[in-house]
Order: C-alpha cells, then structure tokens, then sequence
C-alpha cells in the first residue's frame, strides 16, 4: 500500500482554501453570492480544523517536542472561528465586513503557512511512516463527519469545546 502523507493532504486542503480566500476577496457588492462562497469556506475550514486536530494535532500534543506547536495551532484555529463568527454577524456588502475579511484572511494565511512550513517539518521529523499513515487514515475518516457537524454549529461557538 502506497505511504499516506498526512502533509500533503493538509496542504490539498490549505491550498483549496486559499483559492477560495481569493475568490472572495475579488468579489465586490454582492452580498448574496459572498455569503455562499463565504459559507462553503467557513464549512472547509472546519471541517478541515476539526479533522487536523483529531488526527495530526492529538498526536503532537502526546509528544512533549511537539507540543507547544500543537497547542499554539489549536489556538489559532479557535482565533479563526471567532472571527469568521463576527462576519456572518455583518452585511456582506459592507465596507466593514471586508476589513474583518481581510484581517481574517491574513490571520489565517499565516496559520497555514506557519503550518506548513513549520509545524509539517518538525511534525514529520519525529513521527515514524506508520503514525503518520494512520493520522493521514484518521483525518480522511474525520473530515467528512466533521463537516457534517459543521453545518449544525456555526462558527465563534463553544458548542464543540
């Protein structure tokens, strides 16, 4: 059976999201087509945060080296929902709501670079080819019922905690 790579899975979905940061950013007054797109986001990425955390990030915080990395992006992922909770409470046509966007996105954009270029690193440097072939296992089994949990709970909650 061919490797499973936990990490290229992530950065799939990292680079998805991306594509979808910028879609929203070139969309200028429509509302309702931005808060569909901007709804579809908000469910890829919490899906994905929940998932990541299941699998890559329980593992981490098991690993005395890695901890602080894990924890450091548990907390980036709750700063994350919260702000994308405070723009679902805006007009999606406002010049407010893109200056929340925009901080979002940025925010965001370095928590998956950081990810990547970081926490991925040192991640696969002290986990061994079988951990990392069930993380990459779990986290296609969590994804899906993740997202399912995530049409039920709006972002900026507590409901999951």
């Amino acid at each position: 059976m061919p490797h499973a790579d936990i990490y290229a899975e992530l950065k799939r979905d990292h680079d998805k999201q991306r594509d979808m940061l910028k879609e929203l950013a070139e969309l200028r007054g429509d509302g309702a087509k931005r808060r569909k797109l901007f709804e579809a986001f908000r469910l890829e990425v919490q899906s994905h945060a929940a998932a990541e955390e299941e699998s890559l990030y329980a593992t981490m915080l098991g690993n005395p080296d890695l901890r602080d990395d894990a924890r450091h992006s548990v907390a980036e992922h709750k700063e994350v929902d919260d702000l994308i909770g405070e723009l679902f409470d805006l007009d999606f046509g406002s010049d407010e709501w893109e200056a929340k966007f925009f901080h979002m996105r940025h925010r965001y954009e370095h928590h998956i670079d950081e990810e990547e270029e970081e926490m991925f690193p040192a991640a696969e440097d002290k986990l061994d080819d079988a951990t990392e072939d069930r993380l990459a296992a779990t986290y296609e089994e969590r994804k899906p019922a993740e997202l399912e949990i995530a049409r039920d709970h709006p972002p900026g909650g507590d409901e999951r905690e």
